[in-house]
């Protein structure tokens, strides 16, 4: 059975966010000495960002951490949606490599204007790092996972 592209894109999106989470996990077992989150998406930031524009009052630290893992998990998911999108207009590797790009400047832009962060250039080296290299799984993720449901049915 041929899986429609929007659904295969959407699974795509979700292991894209697994291989996202599962990089700070990895980034963890590395860094045993760290403390604290290892970059703004790993932080309570997308939480309080959730929270200021549905106009929460008093979320707590825990109802931020939970705001910030439904967005991860829904947007995460629903960004495979564009690389679909992308790889039908453009291919491989163009698709993934438009896709990176859009994910960074989302992040790096919509962090400093929503979540009120320092701007990207002030981030700490490591934090930067994270930032990248978390984002560059996720893509990869999600252009494998893409690849290999296309092939389902063929």
């Amino acid at each position: 059975m041929k899986v429609p592209w929007p659904v295969r894109s959407v699974i795509a999106g979700t292991a894209g966010t697994a291989a996202l989470s599962l990089a700070y996990v990895v980034e963890r077992k590395l860094r045993p000495r760290h403390h604290g989150p290892l970059d703004y998406d790993d932080s309570l930031v997308p939480g309080q960002i959730v929270a200021s524009i549905m106009h929460l009052p008093h979320v707590t630290a825990r109802e931020d951490r939970d705001l910030g893992w439904a967005l991860r998990w829904s947007y995460g998911s629903a960004f495979g949606l564009w690389h679909g999108i992308l790889r039908r207009r453009f291919g491989e590797p163009r698709a993934s490599l438009i896709f990176f790009g859009t994910l960074m400047s989302a992040t790096l832009t919509l962090f400093p204007v929503l979540g009120r962060t320092p701007p990207p250039s002030k981030w700490a080296p490591d934090v930067r790092a994270t930032c990248l290299l978390t984002h560059a799984a996720y893509v990869g993720a999600v252009a494998a996972v893409d690849d290999q449901v296309g092939r389902l049915g063929r």
